[in-house]
Parts: structure tokens; C-alpha cells; sequence
């Protein structure tokens, strides 16, 4: 089997150089059936990577320990989840899972465009397999997971495996990474197309239509994955927090920012026939972050409690980074003439200028986030010392970013195209902005006293109220002419505008994210070591510890302190925070006692046991709002998938076809 595994990448690599030369060369000689065959190697690819990765799985789940890979990170302790959450918990697996998704990505595209896109589609394919080559490069001859475990020149089946990293024996993480991953690969889609575009200088904007749905899939799964990461480092770390600046939580932001801005700047160009170079240069920097977070995660180049495996493959990766980055730029400088924009922004008070400033405020945090980021690495190669930025330097720098661009968030959608009247302006944001100042003279006058807190919750409500004005007015409407009830009006003109009101459901699920956010301002927390019998105090909360327990299974042991909680003196029951020891990595983690309300967040964390081993070291927060994080994470998710759906009503414009609304006319 592991013959057949390394057989079938090593095909898959060859295979892969002839469908991108053969893709190419029959464009460029115009040599149909060198296309097909081109095309036809992509479906050839992915059976071939398929084969690899079901043989890895196969070893996986059923614990043959004569992989080196299984034997590193599986044992026979692990429950079937984690042992195929195996598949990616490693070096080697990871990179074969980024090949098995671009080889299933590629084959997806080749198939569905197999008629389309005559002119540049060869190129896509090129772009798409000389990608796939790289990744395939590294599968064969720099990071194999078909390498077998011998002894005096034999393979060799160990009893027992080391086991999987403890920190990723938690349910999310089999959804976590394969999320990041699927969002990681799917930007490569757009991009390859964005190539191909500008290869043939296509005079249209095919490749914007072509991808706009695929992009909003990638970006789905990319979100989907930032927010499962930012639940397990609560859930699963200990330290109280979901955010705090790592390297590797900053590598899955990155490309998350810049796919942000490119999925609002991508409108200017569909209906205006602007911003064509902001586009290119946007999914292309957003490509080459999420080669750049891949690279961080896996090469140990920084330093992270995220970062799962350390190795040399940081070389491969900045040069192909830095070869991939400079024919981008080529081509982008040798397409300008191509890449003109077709009209120029009239006002500054237009929805045409909240696009720009909203692009460059998130281009700016952009490369805030990635100066932090890589800064160790900067210093360490002019000063031999490498230097970290803490979470006090991103978060002076990033919250004043983040709040202006949640007031762009609500100001943004309801200026008008071109230019904005004054009249338009007092109608749209009068009771909002008088809602928003009677809210914070509240807050101040409650005692609150962080600005940036203050702040944060009159936009907060300035944003939701003009979103909800915007449902209202619409369904209202609807309602009065159809007779149809709110709710069911509400859903009708949704349906008539999947992508404008999905967006506005996304833009509620950034408020309510925010909101939790803002929480952050009032946290509390303390550290005691209690014996049984012993009360601690945090807030309104009284924590008794009712006594210690200890045990076993074959994957673990653990130890769990019982605690008994009261608020303001009403019993709330018990909260049980753990912590284990895995066997085979002799690795710790917890297992947190967590009481999770709208209001806050009561989090308790089993810290070990003091020096005498007598008494539990126990970890208090409270944590205020964090609840309306998650709640916000789905709400993002749903208004995406909203936008996905075909909308009931298509309307002409000037430039291009558009999904729009349209005026229903009833007789009376």
C-alpha cells in the first residue's frame, strides 16, 4: 500500500507538468486536442492525489503503525475522529491535504468550464497545475507521509504511535483546519483566473462573473474557519481569551482581510468598470497570503501554540512565494493599459468612495497585521534579535481601525451611487446618529468610561439601526402592495435581492461580533490555589471548591475540580474545569468549566496543582458579551449563504446585468 500511496503522487506530479505544458502550448498553438488532453490530465491528477490520500486515511484509521507519519501522530488509544483528524494534524499530511483540495478544486473548475472561456480557460489550467506542482514537489521529495519506520533496513510496525497533538483532540479541530484549508486552496481558484485574464487580455469581465460565486464560497469556508479557531483557542487554551495576536491566528486573518476587500471592490468594477487593478492586485495578495499562512503554520518559522510542526520547507516556500510575486507584478505592470478603469469617482460623498476609503482602511490593517506578524523575523535578520509585537501593540493599532471600518460598514450601503445628497444624507442617518449619541450619553452617565468601549456601542447601534431601516422601508413596501404579511414580506424582498440584503446580513453579524468585542473592556480575572473548602471571590461570583477528583482511561489521565458557584448568593450549581496528561506525548491540556450567558461569560481553567500538590491552582474570568461573538460568527455564515442563493428578480443596468430589485406595480 505505501508503495502504491508514493506511486500514485509521484504520477499525479508527472501528470500534473504535462496538463500545464500541454494546457499552454496547445492555447499558444492553438492545438485543440493538447487542451483536452491538458484538461483531461487535471481529472487524472485528482484519482491519482485521491488514491494517496485514501491510502493515508486507510492507515490512519486502522492504526498500521509501519508509517512513520501514523506512528507520529496517531496511537491506538485515540477515538476513530481523531485519528482521521490525524490526516492533517502533521506536516506531511497537512501538505497532502492541501494537494487532495487543489487537485479537487481544479477538477471541479476544468469540468464546469469544459465549454466556457475558450480564450483563457488553458491558461487557468496552467496557472492551477503549476501550483499543484509545487504543492506535489513538496509531497514527493521534501515532506512524505509514505515514509516507512524500518529497523536494520526493514519496515518495521511499531506497537504503539506517539499520538496526536493533545491540543487538537477536540471536535472542532476535525472541522477547524479542513475549513481553513478549503478557504487556504479555494482563493488559488480566482486567481488562476485573474491570470488568465490578464494573459489574453480579455476586454471583458469574464473572469469577475465567472468567480464571484467561487470566491464567496472560499471566503464562507475562510470565515467559517477563523471563527472555529477563535472557539477552540477559548474552549480548548485555558488562558481566558479567543484572541490574541498569534502568528498563526494572524495567518488565517490575513487573507480573510484582503478577500474582504476584494469581494466589496469587485462590485466597483461589475458596475462601474472601476477599480480593475485594485482587483487583481487583491485576489492576487489574497492567493499569496494564504501560501504565506500555510507557510508560517507549518514551517516554524515563528514561534505559536498553533504552529504544529517545525521543519525545513520555509526555503520552498519563499521561493516560490517570491518567484509567484514577481511574475504577478510583471504581468500586472505589462496589462496597465488593459487594466484602465472605465469611469472616474465624482464625489467623495458616493457609495463609489465609501468602497475606496473602505478598501484602503482594509488594506491598511492588512499590512498592520502582517508587519506585526513578521516582525520577529525582520529583527532577528538586521539585529539578530528577534523581537515580538504583543497583543498591546496590535490592539492600539487595530481597534481604532476596526471601528472606523464598522462605521463605514453602516454609512457605505446607504450612499448613493455617483453622489449623495444632503437631503439623502438626513434621511438615511438622522435617527440612527440620534440613537447612537442618546445610547452613549447613557452608557456615560450609567459610569462607563472607555472611550474606545463607548464608542464601539453607539456604532454598534448606528450600524443595526440602518440595516434594520433598510429591511423595514423594503418589506413595508412590499407588504402595502402584495398583502403580504412582515415576516413573509421580509423574506420576499430578500429573496429579490439575495447579495444586497445578505450583505446586510453579514454587516449585522460584523455588529454583533463587535459588540462581543467590545466586552473585552470589562473583563475580570483572578488566580488562587484552593484546597477543598476554600471560597474565592471574582465579581458577583463566589467559587467554593467542593472537593478534587482524579482518573484515568487509556488515552489520559485527569484531574477535575468540583466548584460550586453562587451570584449575588443564588446557587448556580457547579462548574467541573479539568486538566489531563495524554500518555503517549506526555502533553497537558484542559478541559475549561464554562457558564455561558447573552450577558457574560463565567470561565474557569484547572491551572495544575501547587508545589506541595495539595491545592488546585484555579483560574477566574469573567468574561462580559463574548456570547454575542458566536452568535455574530453565525449570523455572518447565514447572511453568506443568503448571498449565494439565485435571486428571484434580475434587472438590467447600464453597464453590465446586475441582480437588483424591481418595482412591483398592483393594480388596485
Amino acid at each position: 500500500m505505501e508503495n502504491l500511496g508514493s506511486l500514485a503522487l509521484l504520477l499525479a506530479f508527472c501528470i500534473a507538468i504535462y496538463s500545464a505544458l500541454a494546457s499552454v502550448v496547445g492555447r499558444i498553438k492553438r492545438k485543440p486536442f493538447l487542451v483536452v488532453s491538458g484538461q483531461r490530465g487535471v481529472y487524472a491528477v485528482w484519482v491519482l492525489v485521491t488514491l494517496a490520500a485514501g491510502i493515508l486515511v486507510h492507515a490512519l484509521m486502522t492504526s498500521d503503525f509501519r508509517f512513520a507519519y501514523v506512528a507520529e501522530h496517531s496511537n491506538r488509544a485515540m477515538p476513530l475522529l481523531y485519528k482521521y483528524a490525524a490526516w492533517w494534524g502533521g506536516q506531511e499530511g497537512s501538505l497532502l491535504l492541501w494537494s487532495w483540495l487543489l487537485a479537487t478544486y481544479s477538477m471541479v473548475v476544468a469540468f464546469t468550464n469544459r465549454r466556457r472561456h475558450r480564450d483563457f480557460m488553458p491558461y487557468v489550467t496552467g496557472v492551477l497545475m503549476t501550483i499543484q506542482i509545487f504543492f506535489l514537489v513538496m509531497n514527493n521529495f521534501v515532506a512524505n507521509a509514505f515514509t516507512m519506520v524500518t529497523m536494520d533496513g526493514r519496515i518495521t510496525a511499531l506497537a504503539d504511535g506517539n499520538g496526536l497533538n493533545p491540543l487538537l483532540q477536540y471536535p472542532a479541530m476535525a472541522i477547524h483546519p479542513p475549513m481553513l484549508y478549503l478557504g487556504y486552496v479555494g482563493f488559488a481558484v480566482p486567481f488562476a483566473f485573474a491570470i488568465g485574464s490578464l494573459i489574453t487580455r480579455q476586454a471583458g469581465d469574464s473572469w469577475i462573473f465567472t468567480t464571484r460565486r467561487w470566491t464567496l464560497v472560499t471566503w464562507l469556508f475562510q470565515s467559517t474557519g477563523v471563527m472555529l479557531g477563535m472557539a477552540w483557542a477559548y474552549h480548548v487554551l485555558g488562558w481566558g481569551g479567543y484572541w490574541g495576536w498569534d502568528p498563526v491566528e494572524n495567518a488565517s486573518l490575513l487573507p480573510w482581510i484582503s478577500g474582504t476587500a476584494y469581494l466589496h471592490s469587485v462590485m466597483m468594477q461589475e458596475k462601474k468598470g472601476m477599480m480593475k487593478i485594485w482587483n487583481i492586485v487583491l485576489i492576487s495578495t489574497t492567493f499569496f497570503l494564504c501560501i504565506l499562512g500555510t507557510f508560517l503554520t507549518r514551517s516554524g518559522i515563528v514561534q505559536s501554540v498553533h504552529a504544529f510542526g517545525t521543519s525545513n520547507i520555509g526555503k520552498y516556500f519563499v521561493g516560490f512565494l517570491a518567484i509567484g510575486i514577481a511574475a504577478t507584478i510583471f504581468l500586472i505592470l505589462e496589462r496597465l493599459d488593459y487594466l484602465k478603469s472605465e469611469a472616474q469617482l465624482e464625489s467623495v460623498v458616493s457609495r463609489e468612495s465609501s468602497f475606496l476609503f473602505n478598501n484602503l482602511i482594509l488594506l491598511a490593517s492588512c499590512f498592520a497585521v502582517l508587519w506585526g506578524t513578521l516582525f520577529p523575523v525582520i529583527s532577528a535578520t538586521f539585529s539578530g534579535d528577534q523581537i515580538s509585537l504583543d497583543a498591546d501593540w496590535y490592539n492600539r493599532l487595530m481597534v481604532p481601525i476596526g471601528l472606523f471600518l464598522l462605521f463605514l460598514t453602516g454609512v457605505g450601503p446607504l450612499f448613493s451611487w455617483r453622489k449623495t445628497s444632503v437631503e439623502s444624507l438626513r434621511r438615511n442617518f438622522q435617527w440612527p446618529g440620534v440613537a447612537s449619541v442618546v445610547l452613549v450619553a447613557a452608557l456615560i452617565a450609567a459610569g462607563m468610561r472607555s472611550f474606545y468601549a463607548l464608542i464601539s456601542f453607539g456604532f454598534c447601534l448606528f450600524v443595526a439601526l440602518t440595516v434594520i431601516v433598510e429591511f423595514f422601508k423594503g418589506a413595508r413596501s412590499i407588504a402595502a402592495k402584495s398583502g403580504f404579511s412582515f415576516p413573509h414580506a421580509v423574506v420576499e424582498l430578500t429573496h429579490r435581492n439575495t447579495r444586497r440584503y445578505g450583505g446586510y446580513l453579514v454587516h449585522m453579524g460584523i455588529v454583533l461580533i463587535f459588540i462581543g468585542l467590545t466586552g473585552k473592556a470589562f473583563n475580570q480575572s483572578d488566580t488562587r490555589e484552593m484546597a477543598q473548602g476554600d471560597t474565592m471571590q471574582l465579581g458577583h461570583y463566589s467559587l467554593h471548591m467542593n472537593r478534587m477528583e482524579q482518573g484515568e482511561n487509556d488515552n489520559y489521565s485527569w484531574h477535575r475540580a468540583i466548584i460550586q458557584v453562587a451570584k449575588d448568593g443564588d446557587d448556580l450549581g457547579t462548574l467541573e474545569p479539568e486538566k489531563r496528561l495524554y500518555k503517549a506525548s506526555r502533553q497537558g491540556t484542559s478541559e475549561i468549566g464554562l457558564r455561558q450567558r447573552p450577558n457574560e461569560d463565567l470561565y474557569l481553567n484547572f491551572g495544575g496543582m501547587s508545589d506541595d500538590n495539595q491545592r488546585a491552582v484555579i483560574q477566574a474570568y469573567v468574561n462580559p458579551l463574548v456570547f454575542w461573538i458566536w452568535a455574530g460568527g453565525l449570523v455572518l455564515i447565514g447572511g453568506t449563504l443568503v448571498c449565494l442563493v439565485p435571486s428571484k428578480v434580475k434587472m438590467q443596468y447600464a453597464r453590465t446585468s446586475v441582480v437588483g430589485v424591481a418595482k412591483t406595480h398592483v393594480k388596485a
